[in-house]
């Protein structure tokens, strides 16, 4: 008998430690991207990104390639696009839009307003790195991946008796691009089957050189553009390490041979300093760079960068749910759609959203552009700069809510570049103190208006980026930030103060010259005063600035000129069809594009909050209606930003429904990147933002837990939410309802949480944590 039960207690012993691994596997698994064949096209490779450095990674057999991109190689120079003849030109234009005339001010608006150049510059490659095997036998076994967990991206396949695997990885910590190349036979021991080509190739005006020492050189000069010439230098540098093979070089290649391992790092840097100042010596920089580097093991390497991504990254984890979909390679996830039958893809995007903000956007980089920072064009879509009416915005709203903070602090650098640059065009074409800026900027911070008069005579560009500066502090309630922030904010203000103007009929104070972002109220016209979008980001930030002067304790007059013209802004209205007016007209249903992509009067709704559900219904409502005439799918981006609307309007399964669309072939691609079409990196963060706000709000003053949770993730769970007032929160939840919640924050902190419709005041305890749980009474 005692026989029986101890063989019955090993067998529970054996089946536990395999549930175990099994689970542990799948959890794995849940965060890789995998696919059973090679990247065919670009939109089908591998993005790795330090925040300054990025490769897209193909996984070939016979030839790898590596697209490299440096986040400030862009092209042309320092320029100041400023028009010496708009200011001239302003009072005429304002009388027109007065009496009525817009398509005639809109015509001096395009004669006599817009930047010199008409363009900015784009966002440029580096060019390709490619590794070329010998031999052409046929392969198999193969899997290419990229594990979020580490941020590596992994190739293996085998050939003959050989068995291939390649890792690569950007380093933040060392601030290189890192690639492993081992060869084993089929037990895993090592095997001399590495024999390959190394070469740079760039479409660049650049040279290639190969050294005796190990090291490929490619260096260049950026492209000119419009009437901008050329001004950085740039360097890509590669250095063959930890290698017990042979290398040999010609002129511009390297050849390694008889190796079992091979470590390869690649470190680049242009002569960018600052948007003024393109002194910086790249040569240094990557010398010193590698010399710092290639003394550590790839071991060495590998764990101080894993480490540092996972400070970040593994602040935050969700469980939506799992099914035998989530082990299908990615991309038939997403060809075969259908987020009911998979809802472990949602909870991938989301995380490959964040993955993409860590890889793109780090302290002292450039914030993440158009495309991130991946981009294999000289010429790519929109010059994949910084479209500030929306994208760029929409790139961090992901970054305080999922707990990446530090990610935005290259946008609080453009935007303190800003207020130089946008200080000189508000001073020289509005004669305005203060500073501002339009609809785009580049890595030059350009801020006059650009593409023609229809797009770029938008002044509230600027004013939408410091939203973004108080919404920081709201998340963290750091005070010395604030201080830091608030000047930022007051120069915004100030140019508003000074350039608002009283519409004819109800004397409210307006924006004039505007638009709504790039929507025409009547054929091919867009030229208004005070578009509903435009007062409500004024009123953000004088809002923003007056409660921020009173937390410093100055400001107290400047404030009281804030208060009195907040009184003035025009209000929100409701149009005949029951929907949010865009305009001060109650234009919108003779608007030409009725389903437009930009909702731009929504963001009185979200992202901000001087709309809300319970606070002002029939605005509520009235944006409801919009959104009902507008249409559920757009462009990837904007179709985001609905998604966003729709979790607010806490409209779970509307809002599902969207994110069903947006994560179909039609709006994602193999490897996850948001489709526009072409790829935009903004419907990406969107997404991530969009699954976030259907799982947590904290808008109106208090944290509302699953707001808007659809049917399809009726058991789940997330931690390391980050909520408005300084608080972490963990929860999960069952059967569509939440089961247990962890509030963590500074002790003695007081919130208010909302679950199910019912609120429960609340103060952090001595331990910084409150905790509740269905079916008791909260407690600490």
């Amino acid at each position: 008998m005692k026989i029986h039960y101890t063989l019955a207690r090993l067998v529970c012993c054996f089946a536990a430690i395999c549930l175990s691994a099994v689970a542990a596997e799948t959890k794995d698994q849940a965060l890789k991207l995998w696919y059973r064949r090679p990247a065919a096209q670009w939109v089908e490779a591998l993005p790795v990104g330090n925040g300054r450095l990025g490769a897209m990674v193909f996984g070939g057999v016979q030839q790898e390639r590596l697209q490299l991109n440096e986040d400030t190689l862009w092209a042309g120079g320092p320029y100041d696009p400023v028009n010496p003849e708009a200011l001239a030109a302003l009072p005429e234009i304002r009388r027109l839009l007065r009496e009525g005339k817009n398509a005639e001010a809109q015509a001096l608006v395009q004669a006599h307003c817009m930047a010199r150049p008409l363009t900015q510059a784009p966002y440029q490659t580096v060019g390709d790195l490619t590794i070329t095997m010998s031999g052409t036998e046929q392969m198999e076994h193969y899997r290419r991946e990229l594990d979020l967990d580490t941020a590596v991206a992994r190739t293996e396949f085998q050939i003959g008796l050989t068995r291939y695997t390649r890792e690569v990885f950007s380093s933040a910590a060392d601030q290189v691009i890192v690639i492993r190349l081992t060869a084993t036979d089929p037990s895993g021991a090592p095997r001399r089957g590495l024999n390959f080509t190394l070469a740079f190739q760039s479409p660049q005006t650049s040279s290639v050189k190969a050294k005796p020492n190990g090291e490929l050189v490619l260096q260049g000069v950026n492209t000119p553009f419009d009437r901008v010439k050329s001004a950085l230098s740039f360097e890509a540098r590669l250095k063959v390490v930890h290698t017990d093979g042979n290398v040999e070089n010609d002129q511009n290649q390297l050849h390694v041979s008889n190796a079992t391992s091979v470590t390869l790092l690649v470190a680049a840097a242009t002569s960018f300093r600052s948007y003024n100042d393109v002194s910086g010596d790249p040569v240094a920089r990557n010398e010193q760079t590698l010399a710092a580097a290639q003394g550590k093991s790839f071991s060495a390497l590998r764990d101080a960068h894993v480490a540092d991504y996972q400070r970040l990254f593994r602040r935050v984890s969700i469980d939506l749910g799992h099914s035998p979909a989530a082990d299908l390679p990615t991309d038939e996830r997403v060809r075969d759609g259908g987020l009911a039958a998979d809802p472990a893809l949602a909870a991938l995007y989301f995380q490959y959203g964040r993955y993409l903000l860590i890889s793109s956007s780090r302290p002292g980089s450039q914030p993440a552009n158009l495309q991130g920072i991946w981009n294999d064009s000289l010429w790519p879509a929109w010059g994949s700069k910084y479209t500030i009416n929306i994208n760029t915005e929409m790139n961090y709203w992901p970054a305080e809510v999922t707990n990446l903070s530090e990610c935005a602090e290259p946008l609080f650098a453009m935007i303190s570049d800003l207020s130089q640059t946008g200080a000189n065009v508000a001073r020289k074409q509005y004669g305005a103190g203060g500073w501002m800026a339009h609809h785009n900027t580049d890595i030059w911070r350009a801020a006059a208006p650009i593409d023609g008069a229809f797009w770029g005579m938008w002044p509230t560009g600027g004013a939408w980026l410091c939203t973004h500066l108080w919404e920081h502090y709201l998340f963290t309630g750091d005070r010395a930030f604030l201080a830091r922030a608030y000047p930022l904010m007051k120069g915004s203000a100030q140019f508003f103060l000074d350039t608002l103007v009283e519409d004819p009929r109800h004397h409210w104070l307006v924006t004039s010259p505007s638009i709504s972002p790039e929507n025409a109220h009547h054929d091919g016209v867009t030229s208004v005063m005070g578009p509903t979008m435009d007062e409500q980001i004024v009123r953000d930030l004088f809002n923003a600035c007056i409660a921020s002067a009173k937390i410093l304790g100055q400001d107290a007059d400047f404030s009281s000129r804030l208060s009195s013209a907040v009184e003035r802004l025009a209000p929100n209205q409701i149009g005949a069809q029951g929907q949010l007016q865009e305009w001060l007209d109650d234009w919108d249903a003779q608007a030409p594009e009725q389903q437009h992509r930009h909702v731009s009067h929504l963001y009185g709704f979200f992202p901000s909050s001087q709309i809300t559900l319970r606070g002002a219904p029939p605005l509520a409502a009235a944006v409801r209606k919009t959104l009902e005439t507008r249409g559920d799918m757009s462009t990837g981006w904007a179709t985001a930003w609905r998604l966003n609307l729709w979790a607010r309007l806490q409209d779970a399964e509307h809002a599902y429904g969207i994110l069903e669309g947006l994560l179909g072939p039609a709006r994602t691609y193999p490897n996850l990147f948001d489709a526009h079409p072409p790829f935009q990196i903004d419907g990406n963060f969107g997404g991530t933002a969009g699954i976030a706000e259907m799982l947590l709000q904290s808008h109106a003053g208090e944290i509302e837990l699953l707001p808007a949770l659809p049917r399809a993730w009726s058991e789940g769970s997330v931690s390391g939410l980050r909520a408005r007032g300084g608080f972490t929160v963990d929860m999960s939840w069952r059967a569509g309802a939440p089961v247990s919640a962890t509030l963590r924050g500074a002790p003695g902190t007081k919130g208010r949480l909302r679950i199910a419709g019912k609120t429960t005041d609340f103060v952090l305890s001595d331990a910084g944590a409150f905790v509740w749980s269905a079916g008791t009474a909260a407690h600490p």
